[in-house]
This record gives structure tokens, sequence and C-alpha cells, in this order.
């Protein structure tokens, strides 16, 4: 299989890119297994072997001997792009949970937007400093839809250059921010995350949250027209203010070769602990879907057309944003 090309980061384009990290290439069946099957009560044993019937401590020291045993013995499962779903399922998403449901207190709206099957694209504002609201947006769409859904983040080349980071992203579901990644995850029936202001969105300063950057070229509506799924806008209230930035250390940022380095009111000065980010409430907001099926196949060479639902898109999540900021009682609470 040919490897896959990255584009600029934080960006989905069209030919012409530069070579990106290469992603897996085929899927891989480790061990050998075949399928899965369940219990009566639900638990996956991941050998054919029906699971703990019994509750309590012994299920669950059972399931957590049995899942160790997979990973030990390699009988466990990725996809062509690296996505481990059993460790998400079982570690990662466990390990977010608690900051989600107990640190930021997400409240979650519109989640009924994401169709029950089948492909979905959705468009999300970008901020924060750190990448803390796409992990969020992870754990809103598996708790909280019906169908359990995974969100397929796309990610810039940086997290795929960086080390432990990047093998994480893999495992977490997480591809490169190119076209044909995004395109073959649409078609194969599976939700798809991007965030079109990348880093630009990310590192802005602290005097222009909530004013969203610029989208692009339209690279994502392209994508979801070739793949004929509709694209779901999102907004995200509360992760501007994690991390007030309120300066640029160009010159480190360039040493380091990052997008910027950000200075806030408790970093660098406090060190280690000026990195954690503050307590803030948020919500996330999931817009009406915007069909893509009913355009012709040459719909997604269209310029013009590009340029009208990127602005579309833009602006529903421009104007939900200052709904929400105005429903909202404090940062907070």
């Amino acid at each position: 299989m040919r490897p896959r090309r990255a584009g600029k980061p934080g960006r989905l384009r069209g030919a012409g890119r530069r070579a990106g990290p290469q992603r897996p290439s085929g899927t891989r069946h480790r061990g050998g297994s075949g399928p899965r099957l369940r219990s009566a009560t639900g638990q996956s044993t991941g050998d054919g072997r029906p699971g703990p019937a019994g509750g309590g401590w012994e299920r669950k020291l059972a399931h957590g001997l049995n899942f160790l045993r997979r990973r030990l013995t390699g009988e466990y499962e990725v996809d062509e792009f690296g996505f481990d779903r059993e460790l998400t399922d079982q570690v990662l998403l466990s390990l977010l949970r608690p900051v989600y449901e107990k640190y930021f207190r997400v409240e979650v709206r519109g989640i009924e937007n994401i169709p029950a099957d089948g492909g979905a694209l959705v468009v999300a504002n970008h901020s924060g400093v750190l990448p803390l609201d796409g992990l969020m947006l992870q754990v809103a769409v598996h708790d909280h839809h019906p169908a359990r859904r995974h969100l397929r983040l796309l990610a810039a080349d940086l997290v795929f250059m960086l080390p432990v980071v990047n093998e994480l992203a893999r495992k977490a579901g997480h591809t490169l921010a190119c076209a044909e990644d995004a395109q073959a995850l649409l078609e194969r029936g599976e939700v798809v995350g991007v965030m079109p202001e990348g880093f630009k969105g990310l590192g802005k300063p602290f005097a222009q949250r909530y004013k969203l950057q610029r989208f692009g070229r339209g690279g994502f509506v392209s994508t979801a027209l070739r793949a004929g799924v509709p694209i779901v806008p999102c907004s995200v209230v509360g992760a501007e203010e994690i991390y007030p930035m309120i300066g640029n250390a160009r010159t480190v940022a360039r040493l380091l070769g990052l997008p910027y380095f950000p200075i806030t009111p408790t970093f660098p000065l406090l060190g280690p602990l000026g990195a954690v980010p503050l307590p803030t409430k948020w919500t996330i907001q999931f817009g009406e879907p915007i069909p893509t099926d009913g355009y012709s196949s040459e719909a997604a060479d269209d310029p013009m057309l590009m340029f009208n639902l990127t602005d579309q898109v833009r602006e529903t999540i421009q104007h939900t944003l200052y709904e929400l900021l105005v429903q909202r009682r404090s940062v907070f609470l």
C-alpha cells in the first residue's frame, strides 16, 4: 500500500502535499485471534470463552486479567490506521473521563445531530494552547452518543513527530490531517473530527478568544462532498480560558521547532505547576448537520461552492459560540 501524504499542519489539502509521517499499512490481526464473543454479562473475552458471570470485584478482576493477558500475548486488533479500539475503551478514555466529568464538568448538547451510523464529519473550533478540546470531544461523542461512536480526529504532522505522543495518538484513533486519510475513514462509515483553524486557533492570544481564525481553503468541505457525508458544526466553550495566553516567545518556539511558545499568567513562571489547566466549565454543542449527498460528483471541484459551504460552517460555529457565551453564568460555574 502506498504511503499517505500529509498536508500543512492543521489543514486538509488537495494534491501537491509534501510527504509526511507514514501510518501503519494494512490491518494487523495480532495473535491470529478470531471474532470476539461476548458473554451474558456483555463483556468481551477476546478468546471466545465466556466471561465471568458473577458481579462485583471478582468480575472486574477477571476482566482486568483477561485484558492484561491479551495485551501481553498480542491477542488484540488494530486497524490499518493503528486504532486500538480495546485500549482506547478500556484505558485511554478511562483516564480522560475524570478530567471530562469532574474537572471541566463538560455539558453536551445536540449529540443526536451525529448520525447513528454511517460517516459524518464533525467540524469544531480549536483553542486552549494545548489540544485538550480534541480529547474532550472524543469522550463526549463516545460517552453521550447512543451508539457509543468513536470520533477519529485528524491531527497535525507535529503530533506524529513526538515520541510517545505519536504512538498514543495512533492507538486512540487519530490520523494525519490529509484528504486521503479523511476520505478513507468517512467512506468506511466513521465519525471524523477536524479543527480547520489548526495552530492559528490553538495558539491565538487570549484577547482574541472565541474569535474564529481562518478555515483554510475548505479542504474539509471537499472531502465531505467526495464521501457524501453530512458536516456537523461543533462549538466548544470553556477551552479558551484553560491557559490564558498573554504572550508568545517566538524565539524559543523557533529553537524548539514549535509553532508557538505560550506565556500565561502561570507558565513558565511556576514551572511544571503552570502547565496545570484552569478548571473552567465547558459546553460542547453539536449543530444541525449540513447534508452533502445531494450534490453532484463534480461539486467537490467547484471553488465557489467550497467557499460558500466553508463560510456557512464557520458562521454557524461562530454564531453558536456567541450564543453560548451569552448564556453562560461564569467561566468556572
